[in-house]
């Protein structure tokens, strides 16, 4: 399943189990993000992430290097709230549901 290799490239967590659909949440800016969950344990500490190149500063004809996730941390769901993006709060409103 792409979500499960996805994880594991952003993170080096490989989780096993079964996945559950959680649904599909369309983001502010049109993009559709179908979101699954999966109960695991992995430590934040222990992230480590596969990168990705882009021109940076912009228009500068430079390239660098940067890591998809830069820290991993769990966090109780109100704190959550607050650290997330706008769109991505339905996606916690129906993990906490179900």
């Amino acid at each position: 399943m792409a979500a499960k290799r996805e994880f594991q490239e952003e993170t080096g967590f490989e989780l096993d189990g079964v996945s559950r659909l959680l649904g599909t949440f369309r983001q502010p800016g049109g993009k559709q993000l179908i979101a699954y969950a999966l109960e695991g344990d992995c430590d934040p500490s222990a992230l480590v992430s596969n990168s990705f190149s882009m021109e940076w500063p912009p228009r500068s004809g430079k390239f660098q290097d940067f890591p998809e996730a830069d820290l991993g941390a769990w966090f109780a769901r109100a704190d959550a709230e607050t650290k997330m993006l706008k769109g991505q709060k339905p996606i916690l409103d129906c993990l906490h549901q179900s």
